[in-house]
């Protein structure tokens, strides 16, 4: 039998344990749902999926067409994030459609979606409504006469080696991506009206979207480096997807394959497939970027208490504290663009914080002359990095009429005025009064 003091020591190194690993707890779970058109990309993309795994993500293999396929039941949903590599389905099985997918993605959870040549309505139903177009014609292709990989000489130019790459440390890693990338593939623009849309690899100038097997009737509707090859779009509610227009981008093929672009002396043992690949859904799936706000406090400069409310003119402090994932556990943010609002209808304070480079934010400054209920506000939006938006409402109040100064020194003209006055006033009465 376990004595009472054991049990209790116990009890408490299991909780001891419970706070450490609730602390390096990732934003994001790691089931991950890989939906494919036919089996044998599984194997024609293990290194892919050997990476992810190798992350800690546990995939769940199924066949789009699944007549058991379902993302959620009993209102939770049984997965976290959604990798769609069957460009080729025409409807999902199950209770899984394009509906059930964007609400997967309204729900705050990623995906990862390849299209090609062969992609569906449905596939480009999803992705237009995740801010990006394909090329309207069905067997447009991307293609360049100029930066198209050695290998592709004779072909028809569909085999790109692309370098355009968005500047973002956050999204692509902090070790620049040297190779080119090899892609082949359909193209597709951003929608200029969402602004969440980021083009991530883009064609160069020379690039064109086009029907490779015939002769040009018209000028291409897609061209240059408006052509966005693979796009990443982050959701207000911080969901992240990544579209791709070709699915041998993800391959073992490209990904092994050396790579010598056209006109260049260079040639690279290995594409930058696999380290773009590997990055990018590095980012999609949280493991980088991901920014958490704790310990939102604020009180009287010499106190330690938050107060109920504050009075006009108080000297008063703010702090927060900022976290960033690093995939493996939380680490202190640093940046030196971080704000806070002190706001009612509109901001009456704004000011910068300062950090001590410990992931704490803090400034201090004066509550204005207007009294009312405020809000410390805090949104911050940077490129690659999750939204931070936080606000705590405080009231403040006018001074009581115990609370005035008895004299105020402004006034002292108005008192020096009042006193000359009497003053004077009785100096002509007995003036008037005594002198004859």
């Amino acid at each position: 039998m376990v004595a009472p003091r054991h049990l209790a020591a116990l009890l408490l190194l299991l909780l001891a344990v419970a706070t450490v690993a609730g602390e390096d707890e990732g934003p994001r779970g790691r089931r991950l749902l890989v939906l494919l058109d036919d089996l044998s990309v599984r194997s024609s993309h293990s290194a892919f999926f050997g990476s992810l795994q190798a992350r800690g993500f546990d995939l769940d293999f199924r066949l789009a067409d699944d007549p058991k396929l379902s993302l959620h039941r009993y209102g939770q949903y049984l997965y976290d994030g959604l990798v769609l590599f069957a460009p080729s389905t025409p409807r999902f099985g199950g209770s899984v459609d394009q509906n059930a997918v964007l609400e997967f993605i309204d729900a705050g959870h990623d995906m990862i979606l390849a299209a090609d040549s062969t992609a569906s309505d449905l596939i480009r139903g999803i992705a237009t409504e995740c801010g990006v177009d394909f090329d309207e014609d069905q067997e447009a292709m991307v293609i360049d006469h100029i930066n198209y990989a050695v290998m592709d000489v004779e072909g028809d130019h569909t085999l790109i080696a692309g370098d355009d790459l968005i500047q973002s440390d956050v999204i692509l890693g902090s070790k620049k991506i040297e190779a080119p990338i090899l892609f082949r593939g359909i193209g597709h623009a951003a929608n200029p009206s969402n602004g969440l849309v980021l083009k991530v690899l883009s064609a160069s100038p020379s690039a064109y979207s086009a029907n490779p097997k015939t002769k040009l009737g018209s000028p291409p509707s897609l061209t240059g480096s408006a052509i966005s090859l693979v796009s990443v779009m982050q959701a207000r509610n911080n969901a992240r997807v990544l579209i791709s227009g070709s699915l041998d981008l993800f391959s073992n093929r490209f990904l092994k394959s050396g790579v010598q672009k056209v006109g260049s002396k260079t040639r690279h043992e290995r594409a930058g497939n696999e380290q773009f690949v590997t990055e990018t859904s590095k980012w999609v799936f949280h493991m980088r970027g991901h920014l958490k706000a704790v310990s939102v406090k604020h009180h009287k400069v010499g106190e330690t208490n938050e107060p109920g409310m504050y009075r006009i003119n108080d000297d008063l402090e703010y702090s927060v504290e900022i976290y960033e994932w690093s995939g493996t556990s939380w680490k202190p943010y640093v940046a030196d663009d971080v704000q806070v609002q002190f706001y009612m209808m509109s901001p009456y304070v704004l000011k910068t914080l300062s950090t001590d480079k410990k992931g704490l934010y803090s400034t201090s400054f004066k509550v204005p002359d207007v009294y009312g209920v405020f809000q410390f506000k805090v949104e911050y939006q940077r490129l690659g990095y999750t939204c931070l938006s936080f606000t705590k409402q405080i009231p403040v109040r006018p001074y009581r009429h115990n609370e005035y100064e008895r004299f105020i020194a402004s006034a002292y003209p108005y008192y020096t005025a009042s006193f000359s006055t009497m003053g004077a006033f009785f100096m002509f009465s007995f003036v008037y009064l005594y002198h004859k």
